[in-house]
């Protein structure tokens, strides 16, 4: 089952995901993949609080950054994938300490849908940064558009929700808990 979830900033989508790759593993292995980059002390205390948040679920954290597909090397694909978060991978993609990738949505659209074909169950998180009417400087739009371009995976998907203040709100599927 492929399961995309966006919504606001600490609106419940990860406690949705969690539960939602719980149910699906069953007897599988129950993957974590941790995209976050920590750059300050704000980023530590998120990462902290997502590894407390899941302590006791039987995930198997794999820090994967950059480049999806790499931690298929480390993984069964029979099992179940939660990838938290698209919004952080993203970033991580376009924003390297060398340079600025511009062509980074497309890419990591690419191997979310790769991704997503090679595995049995994958929960993907993502930030809704797009509700707003500003117009913001080039380089910020350009994430924007990133993102949105990754976001995009979600046609493929089995199961399409919005969380608005701890509110589901089905796109598509059905969502049981």
């Amino acid at each position: 089952m492929k399961v995309y979830i966006s919504g606001g900033c600490k609106n419940g989508k990860s406690m949705l995901a969690q539960s939602l790759a719980k149910k699906l593993a069953g007897e599988a292995p129950l993957y974590y993949i941790a995209t976050m980059i920590p750059h300050d002390n704000e980023d530590n205390a998120r990462i902290a609080k997502h590894i407390e948040d899941r302590d006791g679920w039987g995930f198997e954290t794999l820090e994967q950054g950059r480049e999806l597909l790499k931690c298929l090397d480390n993984a069964d694909a029979n099992g179940t994938f939660l990838l938290d978060s698209v919004t952080a991978l993203v970033q991580n993609e376009m924003f390297r300490e060398d340079k600025i990738d511009l062509t980074a949505g497309r890419r990591v659209s690419e191997d979310m849908a790769e991704f997503a074909g090679k595995v049995k169950n994958v929960i993907m998180v993502s930030d809704y940064i797009f509700g707003d009417a500003e117009r913001y400087d080039a380089l910020t739009e350009g994430y924007r558009h990133a993102l949105a371009m990754a976001d995009r995976i979600a046609k493929e998907c089995d199961l399409v929700v919005e969380v608005l203040a701890g509110n589901y709100i089905v796109h598509k599927g059905e969502l049981y808990l």
